[in-house]
């Protein structure tokens, strides 16, 4: 990926909202951008597994799973289901687990911390609908850009 968020935000500050600090990144592609992909749910990371294991056609998923610091919503197989299929990245407001396997994935991931626990698996959440937290509203569709320096997110393509 050739950006730097910086340089977005000098060129297009006024057309992006930035996602507040505190997400921690754990994947192995530091840089990532791509379409967003929406699920919201909470302490169920089934939804996550059926997006997961479809085509990602670059796209970044953007888990909503309410600041949950409970349990894990993605790990290392998730993480490798999601370089298979093509997923560019992972937004997860919430926790992660395997944070050494994903760390040596392909695959750019934020959360707010990890969680050793698993999950519950009720099959409960919802796809493709605006999300917002940390200051952001995450719309299916609209563009996510992320590197060492931040997150942000722009109606349309940047780069």
């Amino acid at each position: 990926m050739d950006f730097l968020t910086t340089d977005l935000c000098d060129e297009f500050g006024d057309r992006v909202q930035i996602l507040s600090p505190g997400f921690r990144a754990y994947g192995g592609l530091p840089r990532f951008a791509g379409p967003i992909a929406t699920l919201k749910l909470f302490e169920d990371n089934s939804k996550v597994r059926e997006i997961l294991g479809e085509p990602g056609r670059g796209r970044v998923l953007v888990v909503d799973g309410g600041g949950s610091l409970r349990c894990a919503l993605v790990g290392d197989q998730l993480g490798d289901l999601a370089v298979r299929n093509g997923w560019n990245g992972i937004i997860v407001y919430g926790c992660i687990r395997d944070s050494v396997a994903l760390g040596k994935l392909p695959l750019g991931i934020r959360a707010l911390d990890t969680h050793p626990l698993k999950s519950v698996k009720k099959d409960i959440g919802e796809r493709e609908l605006p999300v917002v937290f940390g200051g952001v509203a995450f719309r299916p569709g609209e563009w996510l850009y992320a590197d060492e320096d931040g997150v942000m997110v722009s109606p349309e393509p940047l780069v």
